[in-house]
This record gives structure tokens, sequence and C-alpha cells, in this order.
């Protein structure tokens, strides 16, 4: 006797299960739930795609339902407070805390592991000056805009209009302006929802140049001209390459370009756009420093930078030396690190590409510095940059301001579901679907985003007192520790090099970055032989 086949068993239970109720009362309330059943346990069992489906019908779906479940379970149920990528449970509930303005507090000390390279600390002072000032901001351009900007020392970072929510790019920028800080608007450029609150704008140039493209994407000097007008826009920033995915451009299906995308972009609704993975109005190290400067001249004077996650630091040479040669400069860098991002990436680049933002603000501080620049260009930190100490620690490597991506999505109420990619965002952060935007009330979130960016800023005051120093820029990289083991730690300036003024002008062989010196090439990227 053969025995039935494990394929066949659901479906066949599910038909004498659906005899029986059909036969013992008309209409049971059961067949509508056993008839929908089975026949998705007959199809399951004849079509072809999918084996598990094919040999454990209808049974074989708990699988899905538990892959959607997961990080939920396991974000509730499963991590410790400490536990959670790319977030903790313990850094996302800082957030909200701060976001709704509930109490942030921790109590019964840390639960890091203070004898573990998990542990780093800034040094205290046994005299506290609790009389600094209550607010700091950073001057960008001074010397070489006609506009400079005062900028607050925490910003949104670079998320454009398609990866967000209309409502969450609405609410972030209304509550920037409740807050007085800076909205960057991600190489998707500015929307009819950045403008409507009228928050302050950092405009973000890709290689794509949406807002001032050509119809065979190349720049448009006069829609830039036109768009980076308004008083809303304090700053321009060109983006070279990001954290999440260095080097790789991208590509934007027809399917998605609506007509409110296409109206931002400025590109034709439901045409595929492609964004180059390298700039196609510039290929060179000074090219790029003229390109800035012409971007400078059509503002008006408006502040302009570059942002990027450091990659080769030959390149980042190249641009200091473009910078001795020719006398030109940004206004600020942006300085991605590797841990950042927002939307979708390929996991390779998000794992194995990109500088870390520790060391990618080092080589961009001591460029800086080594070429005696530093005074006249700032420097932005980006990467999981979530509380005060995080700035800290960020203005200890040299940071002029930080800027925060992913807290400001918790501000607004992501949960860290890890849908971003699919436009499935359960809290209408990250999705473009009508239904899942309605639970995102902007009135009610972007007071959140205010209150996340002033308690934030009030933490890392307090540890400026504790530090006994005037401001975040007194910070040095002598006031910060690192464990080497469990038995040791060092200051951070005895770990890194952190080259004097000039260095790389005068004694540059006589540094450890002189590799990277006399590998820079003024008028080209390559390395030099």
């Amino acid at each position: 006797m053969h025995r039935l086949p494990a394929r066949y068993v659901i479906p066949a239970l599910l038909l004498a299960l659906t005899a029986l109720a059909w036969l013992s009362v008309p209409l049971n309330p059961a067949l509508w739930l056993l008839v929908p059943m089975t026949v998705i346990a007959l199809w399951d069992a004849v079509q072809r795609r999918h084996t598990l489906r094919r040999n454990y019908p209808l049974f074989a779906r708990i699988r899905w339902l538990m892959e959607d479940m997961r990080p939920f379970a396991q974000a509730y149920l499963v991590e410790s407070d400490l536990e959670g990528r790319p977030f903790s449970h313990q850094e996302r509930s800082l957030v909200y805390a701060r976001a709704k303005g509930d109490l942030d507090s921790h109590p019964m000390g840390t639960e890091l592991d203070v004898y573990s390279d998990e542990y780093e600390w800034l040094g205290h002072s046994i005299v506290p000056r609790a009389e600094i000032p209550e607010n700091w901001s950073v001057e960008v351009g001074a010397g070489s805009c006609s506009k400079p900007y005062a900028s607050s020392l925490l910003n949104i970072s670079a998320m454009s209009f398609g990866s967000l929510s209309a409502r969450a790019i609405e609410a972030l920028n209304q509550g920037a302006k409740l807050g007085g800080f800076a909205h960057n608007t991600g190489e998707g450029s500015i929307s009819r929802y950045h403008r409507k609150p009228g928050g302050d704008l950092i405009w973000e140039l890709g290689s794509g140049y949406f807002g001032c493209r050509q119809p065979d994407g190349s720049f448009d000097p006069e829609q830039f001209r036109d768009n980076a007008a308004p008083d809303q826009v304090k700053m321009i920033e060109v983006k070279l390459s990001q954290g999440a995915k260095p080097g790789h451009g991208g590509v934007l299906p027809g399917a998605k370009v609506t007509k409110e995308i296409a109206e931002a972009r400025g590109v034709p609704v439901g045409e595929t756009v492609i964004s180059p993975a390298a700039h196609p109005a510039f290929s060179t190290p000074i090219e790029l420093l003229e390109f800035l400067t012409r971007l400078r001249e059509l503002s008006g004077g408006k502040p302009v930078g570059i942002k990027l996650c450091v990659g080769q630091p030959h390149e980042i040479f190249a641009v200091g030396k473009a910078m001795v040669e020719t006398g030109l400069h940004p206004d600020f860098i942006t300085v991605d690190g590797a841990e950042g991002g927002t939307g979708a990436a390929p996991l390779e680049l998000s794992n194995s590409v990109g500088m870390p933002l520790r060391e990618g603000q080092i080589f961009v501080r001591n460029m800086l510095v080594g070429t005696n620049f530093r005074d006249r260009v700032k420097i932005a930190a980006a990467g999981k940059i979530h509380s005060g100490a995080q700035m800290a620690k960020s203005f200890a490597l040299g940071a002029d301001w930080c800027n925060a991506a992913r807290p400001f999505m918790f501000a607004l109420g992501c949960v860290q579901s890890m849908n971003c990619h699919t436009g499935h965002c359960p809290t209408g952060v990250a999705t473009q679907e009508e239904w899942r935007q309605r639970g995102l009330v902007i009135e009610e979130k972007a007071p959140r985003v205010a209150r996340f960016h002033k308690a934030t800023l009030h933490s890392l005051r307090e540890i400026v007192v504790a530090m006994g120093l005037e401001s975040p820029w007194d910070i040095g990289p002598h006031d910060m520790r690192e464990r080497l083991n469990g038995a040791r730690s060092d200051a951070v300036d005895r770990i890194y090099t952190f080259v004097e003024a000039g260095s790389l002008l005068h004694n540059a062989d006589d540094t450890p970055l002189a590799r990277h010196w006399q590998a820079a090439r003024a008028n080209s990227f390559r390395r030099a032989e």
C-alpha cells in the first residue's frame, strides 16, 4: 500500500473538511474559510515556480509570513537593549523619548562592557563650565560667499522625495522650520513638499543633476540659477558619493516617475531616469573646484560644498593639491561614513565598500589642516549620529557640524522595519502608497522632529559643560579615549594620525601620509605612478 505523498496531505485534508462542512450544514460559515484555502492549496500543488509550495501546499506560505514578521519579532521579543542593527533598541528608544518630550534618563548605569572595545569615552573636568552659551551656530562661507549661512550644529541629512513620502518630507521641513535648522533635499531635488513649510534647505546635486538637468542628462546652468535663487535655499551640496553605496549610480524606473517626482526632478513622467556613477560636469580635481566656483556664482554667492564617502585617500589629497594650485576651495565638505544609509543599496556595497566615518573624517581633516585650508573649509560629519555624545565625538575629530538621517526618521515614527526598499513602510515614512502615509500626521510629527533636534543639542551642551570647555569646537582628539584591549586604552590622537598645520606643504615626506600625498595629482584623480 502506497503512502499518500506529503504534497497531497494538506489539499486532501482541506478537500475532506470542505466536503464535510458542505454536507453537514448548507452554507456553513466554515466554507468561507475552507473554500479559499482549498483553492490556494490546490494551486500550490500544481504550480511550478516555487519548490516548497509545490511540495508543501499552503503550509509553505507560513514561511513567508514568518519572514515578514521577523524584523518585528526580533526587535520586540529577541534583541536585548544593546542589540539590533543598524540601530539598537536603546539608541532608538533615546530618539523616541526625545522626540516625544518624554523622560530620556537611563537607570542603573551603563549596560556597556567598559573593558571591551565597545566602550570609548570623553574626558570630563573637575571644574565644569556651566556659564557657556545655550546655543551655537557655525557660519559657512564667510570670506568667500556674499550670502554665508549660519548653520545649526545638527541638520537633517540628505533624503530624497521619492525615497521618503510626501508627508515625511513635509513634516521634516516643517520641523526644521520650527527648530531653526536645515533640511537637505537629497539628490531628488526640491519638491513642492520641501517648499511648502518654508524651512531652510540644502540643495543636493547628484550626478543626475535633478532640478537643473538638460534632456540628455547634462548640467543646465539656467535651471540651476532659477532653482537656487529662492532665499529658502541656503547652501548647495554636490554629492560625489554616499556611505550606503559609494561609487554607485542609480536607476529610477519609469513606473516610479510620478507627476510629482517628475516635477521635482525635471524629468518626463513615466520615463526611466539614470544617474551615472560619475559626474559628467567634471573629471579632475581642478575641474571639480571650477565647477563648485561656478555654482557659487550662479547661486548668487551661496555656500557650495561637496559630500563624499572616503574611498581612496590619495583622491582626497588630490583635491587638496588642486586647492593649493588654484586657490579655489569648497565652502564645506560633508563626510559620509560607510555606516550611513537610509534607502535601498546593493548589499555588497553597503557591507564591503567605503570608509567608516571616523577614519574618513580624519583623512579630510588632515588634508585641510596639512594644506592650510582648514580655516576656510568647514567639515560636516554624517553616519549614525543620533545623540549629543556621538556629536561630541565627531567634534573631537574636527567636525564643525553634524547631519543625521535615520534618527530624524525615528522622530517621525519609523520603527526600523527594514522595508525602506520595498515601498511597504508600515509607518508611512518611506513609501509612496497613500494609504500607508495616512497614519503620518504632519501636524503631530513636525514638532517631534524639532523636539529631537533641541534635546540632542541640549545633551551636546551638557557634555561640553562636563568637559569644562567653552564650545564643541574646543573638544580635541586628546579628550577622547579608545580601548586597545581589555587592559589598555589611549587618547585618539595617540592612535590615529593628526598632522600639524601646513605639514603637507613643507614636510609631507616626514608624515605618515606621505604615500597618499605623493600619489595625489591636481589634474587627475588617478594615482600618480
